[in-house]
């Protein structure tokens, strides 16, 4: 492969401000437009048993409004100047994000800091965030086959750690959550001292870090977040759980408990779980749906987490198939791959879709914040971005054979099976 040009991380502008806020500037002026992260360090991996989902309703919270800008005001403002706004949460991270041309910036740097500022967390804009996020969940996670069985496996897989529960949060938790539950969170998680700002795009640096400094640099530094609960004990042997559901089918969803983002080993399991299911022509595709006739759909999950993350397999199984039927299959193949590794095609391809996929989040200034902000989340430095090109050219068949048969153990598996109920 010939090598590519990838990012210019010693053009990257930084800067801590006094209140601890970070903020980190990339000029990339191939267009006018900027986009523009911001980070805060908190997911479900911060929450308690009795407020879990908080940090997800916080999402939906923040478009509430704040001291400047009224309810449905921040959207309004910034499309009106061309901009689009979105956010997400995660096990680790809450992250919001605004693309737009350059000479909104002002605009955006106005809107974002009023809400870090003074956030409105009035009883009205609760109770109807509650309700949006409730409903949420029904969709997603109790009217959703998937959803359910994630939501089960993730308990097996954790019995001690904050993943054990769902990123949405327990219904009776988000019943629970009170306004001053609201508050409190607000303060210690949505403060300067836990946040950072991505910048990249048509914009002057030191301009723009002057323009943040006196946006965000009278914002109170909050106190410091308490440390995550770790110490998830040793699995000594395989787990399983049942899920009954209407469903035309039974499903499988399998998982082993992987390692840490820092770990080596994390781009070895992207390439494995992209030979294993990305695309017409991998492994358990061809194997397990066109060969056996097993299954009509095979999914593979791998993302990086702070703490050890899960390694996951789903497969909708075939009318009339038993998951006794299509389970030694499964192991059969990664059996296999534990023995003898990847074909030298097999890995290859896998190299290069990744390959594809990387350089495609680097070829906008969406991506390239993004991948700013992610790497120095779960990384502890945004200096690893885009450094994943490395690691997966880097990996060899050893590392394949080695990573499967440490991680992907049957001794370490937990395995969820939907039983179909209900239906004629």
């Amino acid at each position: 492969m010939r090598p590519v040009p990838t990012l210019d991380l010693d053009s990257v502008v930084t800067a801590d401000l006094p209140n601890g806020l970070r903020v980190r500037l990339l000029a990339e002026r191939n267009t006018p437009t900027v986009s523009y992260y911001t980070f805060f360090q908190v997911g479900s991996r911060n929450e308690r048993l009795g407020t879990t989902g908080i940090s997800h309703l916080f999402e939906h919270m923040m478009f509430n409004g704040a001291a400047r800008y009224g309810p449905k005001e921040f959207d309004r403002l910034l499309e009106s100047r061309g901009g689009s706004s979105n956010a997400y949460t995660s096990n680790d991270v809450t992250a919001y994000y605004e693309d737009f041309a350059s000479d909104a910036l002002e605009t955006v740097l106005d809107l974002e800091s009023d809400r870090m500022r003074s956030l409105a967390l009035t009883p009205e804009t609760l109770e109807q965030e509650r309700q949006v996020v409730k409903e949420e969940r029904r969709l997603r996670t109790e009217n959703s086959v998937f959803g359910l069985m994630e939501e089960q496996l993730e308990a097996l897989v954790f019995l001690a750690h904050p993943y054990r529960w769902p990123v949405i949060g327990w219904m009776d938790d988000i019943d629970r959550i009170t306004r001053e539950d609201c508050q409190a969170f607000f303060r210690t998680y949505y403060a300067p001292g836990n946040a950072a700002i991505y910048a990249v795009g048509d914009l002057d640096p030191e301009a723009a870090l002057a323009a943040i400094a006196r946006a965000y640099g009278d914002i109170p530094t909050g106190p410091a977040p308490a440390p995550v609960a770790q110490g998830e004990p040793v699995q000594r042997g395989e787990r399983r759980a049942v899920v009954r559901y209407p469903s035309q089918a039974p499903a499988v969803l399998v998982g082993w408990r992987g390692p840490p983002a820092t770990s080596g080993d994390s781009a070895v399991l992207d390439v494995l779980q992209t030979a294993l299911a990305v695309g017409e022509s991998s492994r358990l595709r061809r194997r397990l749906i066109e060969a056996e006739e097993l299954a009509v759909s095979v999914h593979v999950s791998w993302g990086w987490r702070i703490d050890p993350g899960v390694f996951l397999i789903f497969a909708e199984l075939a009318p009339g198939v038993r998951p006794e039927r299509f389970e030694p299959v499964l192991w059969e193949e990664l059996d296999q791959i534990a023995a003898r590794g990847l074909g030298k095609a097999e890995l290859a391809r896998a190299q290069r879709l990744l390959r594809s996929s990387v350089l495609h989040e680097l070829a906008t200034h969406n991506g390239v914040a993004h991948a700013l902000g992610q790497a120095e989340a779960l990384l502890g430095t945004w200096r690893e971005a885009g450094r994943a090109l490395e690691q997966y050219a880097a990996v060899g068949g050893r590392d394949v054979r080695r990573v499967t048969a440490s991680y992907l153990d049957s001794a370490k598996r937990c395995l969820v099976t939907l039983e179909p109920e209900g239906l004629p």
